[in-house]
C-alpha cells in the first residue's frame, strides 16, 4: 500500500491505493510514522523525502470502513492509542532532519491534508484540492496537529474557517492564502518536484536540517530564547565543513561542493 524508492539522495514515498484515493489504513499510518522516526537517526544517504500518491488523488484521509468503521467498536484506551499514533506521524515528519516535499495532485483531505501540511514544501497542480474534513465526521477540526500547524502557515483567520467548516478549497485559493509552496503548471508536477528535490538533495544538508529544526522549535519561544538558540546554532555550524567549503569555493570562483557536515 506504500512504495519506497531511493535515488540520488531522494527517497520517494508513494501512497498506492488508487482505487481508494490512497485512503490511509492503520498499517499505513504506522508504516509512515516508523519511516520518519527512523530517518532521525539513520538516513542511509537520504537527503530529501518526496511524498506522493498514485491515481487521481494525493490522499483522501482515513479509510471510512477500515478506520472510521473500526473505531466505532474500540475501547477508549484503543482510541487514544490510535489518535496518539496519528499525531506521532506528524511529530516525526516535523522532527525528521531532512526536507519533506508533498507532491499534491487531486484531493488532499482529512489526514491527507494534514500530512501535506506537515511537509516542508507543498508542490501542487492546478487540480489540487484541500479539505480538513474532521468536523464533517463529527470530530474536532483540531486533529493531528492541524490547529497548531495551519494557523502558522495561513494565519488564524483562514485556519479557523478551514478547520471549523471543513470546506474544500482549490489550488488557486490554497495558493492565495499561503498553503501552496509552488503551484506547478498542468503536466509539470513531476518536473517541478524533481527539480526542487534535486536542489535540496545537493544542497547543504546540515544547514537545511538546522533551519527546519529551528523553524519548529522557535514557534513556541520568546524572542530572547530564539535569538540565543540561533546564536548557538550558527556558532556550531561555523565550525562545520560546509561553512569552510563555501569560503573555499568563493575564493576559487567555483560552486560549493556541499558535504552535509
Amino acid at each position: 500500500m506504500t512504495d519506497f524508492s531511493v535515488a540520488d539522495g531522494v527517497m520517494t514515498v508513494t501512497l498506492d491505493r488508487p482505487d481508494k484515493l490512497n485512503a490511509l489504513t492503520f498499517e499505513v499510518y504506522a508504516e509512515l510514522r516508523d519511516l520518519f522516526v527512523s530517518l532521525r537517526s539513520r538516513r542511509d544517504g537520504v537527503r530529501v523525502v518526496v511524498l506522493r500518491g498514485t491515481g487521481r488523488a494525493f490522499c483522501s484521509g482515513g479509510d471510512v470502513n477500515e478506520i472510521i468503521g473500526a473505531t466505532l467498536s474500540m475501547a477508549p484506551a484503543e482510541l487514544l492509542a490510535f489518535t496518539r499514533m496519528t499525531g506521532d506521524l506528524i511529530k516525526a515528519m516535523r522532527e525528521c532532519p531532512v526536507p519533506v516535499v508533498a507532491a499534491v495532485h487531486g484531493m488532499a483531505a482529512g489526514a491527507g491534508a494534514v500530512i501535506a501540511l506537515a511537509a516542508d514544501f507543498r508542490v501542487c497542480t492546478p487540480a489540487a484540492r484541500f479539505a480538513f474534513l474532521f468536523t464533517r465526521v463529527g470530530l474536532s477540526g483540531a486533529d493531528m496537529g492541524a490547529a497548531y500547524l495551519l494557523p502558522r502557515v495561513v494565519g488564524l483567520g483562514h485556519a479557523t474557517r478551514l478547520l471549523m467548516l471543513g470546506d474544500t478549497i482549490d489550488a488557486e485559493e490554497a495558493s492565495r492564502i499561503g498553503l501552496v509552496s509552488v503551484l506547478a503548471g498542468d503536466g509539470s508536477l513531476d518536473e517541478v518536484v524533481s527539480s526542487l528535490a534535486s536542489r535540496l538533495a545537493s544542497g547543504p544538508a546540515q544547514a537545511y536540517a538546522q533551519t527546519k529544526a529551528l523553524l519548529t522549535q522557535e514557534q513556541d519561544m520568546p524572542l530572547s530564547a530564539a535569538l540565543e538558540l540561533e546564536a548557538q546554532t550558527q556558532a556550531l555550524l561555523m565550525k562545520g565543513a560546509d561553512y569552510a567549503e563555501f569560503h573555499a569555493a568563493f575564493v576559487a570562483k567555483r560552486q560549493p561542493r556541499w558535504q552535509g557536515r
